[in-house]
Parts: structure tokens; sequence; C-alpha cells
């Protein structure tokens, strides 16, 4: 493990939950995200979209080109998603 995440209690926790669990739970934040009505929807995707740029930033150092480049796009698609549903 390394050493900033052996420090930091919250990537200690995250880092604990099982993938398919985190995979699961993220779905089922997306599709609610696009059940509720617009500004609401857009907000949590949003949020959603934060979360996920909080742990790109934490893992950038330990990811390879490849998983970065496709996380950068995935953030994208899902930021643009996000506004349209605000605006």
């Amino acid at each position: 493990m390394p050493q900033d995440v052996a420090n930091n209690p919250l990537l200690r926790r995250l880092a604990r939950i099982p993938k398919g669990t985190a995979l699961l739970g993220t779905l089922a934040l997306l599709l609610v995200a696009v059940l509720l009505p617009n500004p609401y929807g857009g907000i949590l995707l949003l949020a959603l979209a934060a979360a996920l740029a909080a742990l790109l930033v934490t893992t950038w150092p330990v990811q390879p080109p490849a998983t970065r480049a496709l996380r950068v796009v995935v953030l994208t698609l899902l930021t643009a998603a996000a506004l349209t549903r605000l605006f």
C-alpha cells in the first residue's frame, strides 16, 4: 500500500471496499441521477463527477497512461452530461 493511502483513513476505508460493490453503487447513483428531473439529476451527476475527479487526482501517480486516458474521457463525458442536464 502506498504511503499516502496508509496515512489517510478515508483512503484506507475506500481501499477496503470490494470493487464490485463500488461499481454497483456508482451505477445505482448514475441511474438515480438519470431518472431524477433535470436540475436535481444534473446536480447529482456533478457530485458524481467531483468524486470521480478526486479519485482520479489521488490515484494519478500509480495509474498506467491508458487507464489515465480512459478515466479522463469518462470524467469529461460525465461532466458534459451533467452540464447538459443543468442547462
